[in-house]
């Protein structure tokens, strides 16, 4: 047997030790001898040190996220954005909770350690108190910038009413009787005033005093209203008759009957009067008519106490002594809309100039609450109990506000702001029931009278927009005089 030679074993023994490379078939040992080393380095140098197909339109991003703090608002946590120093980079941990603290717990937090020597993080998720802040601040624009459009006027402060009348005239014999109305405010800034079985008109321009009409001992006034244009007066009397008198030259016009029993209430929409009286009947007059009366309205069960027509001439409210408010159409012999709610009479009665078809009553000393009924959907809106009977009721025609006078037990006067029923100010100084009420032709000044024989004048409402004067009654100088 042939034994190969010693050489050719060594060799093959020496290739079958060293461990092989799976290498592409296009590589070969040779390409990666040490001696082919140094130039694929060099090689690759070059590479990384040249713009080799760099664009310049292109942002080269690594795969490290570093954010960018330059649109970020340090001020907020009273943060200052300035670079650190190398001392600080060498503690960028340490800087970096301190900030982190500040951000969360404000900056005057100390570094809170546990038993174990470590940071406390368990209040991390504790909501701060906020610090206040003003109403503008809450604003999706800020102070500095100017919008147009946009006010950034102050809240104005509620308005002040003074508390005490700026005129009382004596009224003597003006009856202390919640069923009667007489005392009346027309367009001329005049006012009249039932006193007795006379009527008084006072100019409150001019403070003149002229005695409109006498009846005679056999009867008495028991309610005044003025017509639209303060031309003309009508005055209801205790024997059932209505008078229309021509105020300018003090002289009857004309006499109309047609009630049984006293008249206690009277409203005018245009040329048509409606006077309500005790015979529980509403008349409805046409003065431009030969008939004393045109229609009678029927649906009360005790005495017209209240009467008032809607701002656009198209529904007459009725209250009565039944405790019942009624609304009437121009054409209806029957009311249209009936509300029982109120538990005494319903005198006090007050259309809404500002919203159509808004209705406000007033009861008696049984009921002493103020209710709001929209006669446009039939709803009854809001009830406000006052504590007192409620005698009167007005609207400004400035503002949305109104006005009511009571009686038993605090014969007061208040201001009220509309929807809220927020009381603007309360008035006393009368020493009886607050049983009438009118207001002036520019809506700044009610007159209230009461069964102390005397007229007071108050300044409540604001004047309108598109005045700029003081009102002529309002500069009046505060006085004391008799009015007849």
């Amino acid at each position: 047997m042939d034994d190969p030679p010693i050489s050719n074993q060594r060799s093959q023994s020496a290739s079958s030790s060293t461990p092989r490379l799976n290498l592409p078939l296009r590589m070969s040992d040779s390409s990666l001898h040490l001696e082919n080393l140094p130039s694929r380095i060099m090689h690759i140098n070059r590479m990384i040190n040249s713009n080799y197909n760099r664009s310049p339109s292109r942002t080269i991003y690594s795969d490290r996220f570093i954010p960018s703090r330059s649109g970020s608002n340090f001020a907020l946590f009273d943060i200052s954005n300035s670079p650190t120093s190398a001392e600080g980079k060498e503690d960028g941990s340490g800087t970096y909770n301190s900030l982190l603290r500040a951000a969360l717990f404000g900056p005057e937090t100390p570094d809170k350690k546990d038993s174990s020597g470590l940071p406390a993080c368990r209040n991390i998720f504790r909501y701060k108190t906020e610090t206040k802040r003003s109403l503008h601040s809450l604003s999706p624009f800020g102070l500095e910038e100017s919008i147009p459009g946009i006010s950034h006027s102050p809240v104005k402060a509620p308005r002040k009413v003074p508390r005490s009348p700026y005129k009382v005239l004596d009224a003597p014999a003006l009856q202390d009787d919640f069923y009667l109305n007489l005392v009346d405010w027309s367009s001329n800034n005049v006012l009249a005033v039932g006193l007795g079985n006379c009527v008084y008109l006072w100019n409150a321009c001019s403070s003149k005093v002229t005695k409109l009409c006498d009846l005679g001992i056999d009867d008495s006034v028991c309610s005044v209203g003025w017509a639209q244009r303060g031309t003309h007066l009508a005055v209801g009397t205790s024997n059932g008759k209505v008078q229309i008198w021509d105020a300018s030259r003090c002289r009857t016009v004309r006499t109309m009957e047609g009630h049984r029993l006293r008249v206690g209430a009277l409203a005018w929409s245009s040329s048509l009067l409606s006077s309500g009286s005790r015979d529980k009947s509403i008349l409805q007059r046409d003065i431009r008519a030969q008939d004393d009366f045109v229609s009678k309205l029927s649906g009360h069960k005790s005495e017209v106490c209240g009467l008032k027509w809607s701002y656009d001439n198209r529904e007459l409210a009725s209250g009565g002594n039944d405790n019942k408010l009624f609304v009437w159409n121009q054409h209806s012999t029957q009311p249209v809309l009936k509300y029982c709610e109120h538990t005494a009479a319903v005198k006090a009665i007050a259309w809404s100039p500002h919203l159509h078809g808004l209705l406000a009553s007033g009861g008696g000393t049984a009921d002493r609450c103020i209710r709001f009924w929209n006669t446009t959907t039939n709803t009854h809106l809001s009830c406000m109990d006052t504590g007192s009977q409620v005698c009167n009721l007005v609207w400004s025609k400035n503002v949305n506000e109104l006005v009511s006078t009571h009686g038993y037990s605090q014969n007061q006067i208040i201001v009220w702001r509309y929807p809220t029923m927020s009381k603007l100010a309360t008035l006393t100084g009368h020493t009886y029931r607050v049983l009438y009420l009118a207001i002036s032709p520019d809506g700044q000044t009610i007159v209230t009278g009461a069964g102390d024989e005397t007229l007071r004048f108050w300044n409540v409402f604001p004047s309108p927009k598109s005045q700029n004067t003081d009102s002529e009654i309002g500069a009046s100088s505060f006085g004391r005089t008799t009015i007849r």
